[in-house]
C-alpha cells in the first residue's frame, strides 16, 4: 500500500507546481474562459479565467505514470484513452479562444472522435480476442463474484460506456471543483478496487487522484483556473477505460451518478423542448445550472454533489 502513495504524492506535487507555473502563463497568453451568454448570470464574471488547465492533470498523470510503466504495462490503454480524450477536449477549447466563442467542436463531430478513440482502445486491448465477461454488482468480488458473458454485446457496451463517462465528465464540468471533487472520488474507487484486485492500473488510477487533489487548490470556489474540455474529456475516459479493464462496467451507474444525472438531464431537457412545442423540464440544463437557477450557490451544489459521490462509490465496494 506504501509503494501506491508514491504516485499520488508525485503527481499532486507535479500538479501543484505546473499549476503555480501554467495559470500566469494561461493569464499572459489571455487563455480565458468564453463563458455561455445564456447561462447563469453570476457565471459572467468568470469570462476570462485561465482555462485548459486540464493540461495539468494531463501532464501530471503522465510523467507519474512514466516512472511506473516498465513494471506496469498494462497502464499504456489507459493513458491511451486519457491522452485521445484530451487531445479531442484540447482541440475543442482552441476552437472555442479562436473563436472568441463558447461553442467548440460541433456535437457530432466530437462524439466521431472520440469513437475513433474508442476503436482504439478495443483494437489495443485485442477486439476478438478481448475478455466479455463483466462482474454482476453485490454477487462478490472480483475473484468469486458472478459475471455475465455479454460476447457480441460487449462492444456496444464499450462504445456507450466510454462515450456516455467522457460527455457526463464533461457535462459534469460546468462550476468551481465540481468535476474535480467529484471525479477525486470516482478515481479515489478505482485507485482502491485495482490495489485490491493486483490490477496494474493501479498506479494510474492513483496518479490521477494525486493530481486531482494538486488541481482542486486552484480550481476550488472561486476558481483561478478552470480544466476545460482538455480535463473534462481526459478524466471521463479514465474512468471508463480504468472500470472496462477491471471488468465493472457495469459499476459506472453507480460511481459516475453524477455524470448520468449531468447527462439525462440535457437529454430529458432537448426531448421535452421538441415534444411540447418549446417548454422546458428544467430552468436550465445540465441539472447544476437548474439547480443554481433555483437558488444554489456553487459550493453547495458542489458539495452534494461529490459527498453523493463518495457515498456510492462506498456502496460500489460493498458490491465487490
Amino acid at each position: 500500500m506504501v509503494s501506491f502513495l508514491t504516485p499520488v504524492v508525485t503527481a499532486f506535487g507535479i500538479s501543484v507546481v505546473l499549476c503555480q507555473l501554467f495559470i500566469p502563463l494561461l493569464k499572459r497568453f489571455h487563455v480565458g474562459q468564453q463563458v455561455r451568454e445564456d447561462g447563469p448570470k453570476e457565471h459572467l464574471k468568470k469570462s476570462g479565467t485561465p482555462t485548459m488547465g486540464g493540461v495539468v492533470i494531463l501532464f501530471a498523470v503522465f510523467l507519474t505514470s512514466l516512472l511506473f510503466v516498465k513494471r506496469y504495462p498494462r497502464i499504456w490503454p489507459v493513458l491511451f484513452v486519457m491522452l485521445g480524450f484530451g487531445c479531442i477536449g484540447f482541440l475543442d477549447d482552441s476552437i472555442k479562444l479562436l473563436r472568441s466563442h463558447s461553442m467548440g467542436l460541433a456535437p457530432m463531430q466530437k462524439l466521431l472522435l472520440e469513437a475513433a478513440v474508442t476503436m482504439g482502445f478495443a483494437f489495443y486491448m485485442g477486439i476478438g480476442n478481448m475478455e466479455t465477461k463483466v462482474l454482476i454488482p453485490f454477487t462478490g468480488g472480483l475473484s468469486d463474484g458472478i459475471f455475465l458473458e455479454l460476447g457480441v454485446w460487449y462492444v456496444p457496451l464499450l462504445f456507450f460506456g466510454m462515450l456516455g463517462c467522457a460527455n457526463g465528465a464533461n457535462f459534469t464540468d460546468g462550476i468551481d471543483g465540481l468535476a474535480s471533487g467529484v471525479t477525486l472520488m470516482i478515481s479515489a474507487f478505482l485507485a482502491v478496487v485495482s490495489i485490491g484486485a493486483g490490477h496494474q492500473s493501479a498506479p494510474v488510477s492513483c496518479a490521477v487522484s494525486g493530481a486531482l487533489l494538486g488541481f482542486l487548490m486552484y480550481n476550488m470556489y472561486p476558481a483561478r483556473v478552470f480544466m476545460g474540455d482538455t480535463g473534462s474529456l481526459a478524466l471521463g475516459g479514465f474512468v471508463a477505460a480504468s472500470a472496462f479493464l477491471l471488468q465493472i462496467p457495469l459499476f459506472l451507474v453507480m460511481i459516475g451518478i453524477v455524470y448520468l444525472a449531468e447527462v439525462l438531464s440535457v437529454i430529458l431537457q432537448v426531448l421535452v423542448f421538441r415534444l411540447c412545442n418549446g417548454k422546458r423540464l428544467f430552468k436550465m440544463a445540465p441539472i447544476h445550472h437548474h439547480l443554481e437557477l433555483c437558488g444554489w450557490e456553487e459550493t453547495e451544489i458542489t458539495a452534494l454533489f461529490t459527498i453523493l459521490t463518495a457515498v456510492c462509490c462506498v456502496l460500489a465496494l460493498f458490491g465487490l
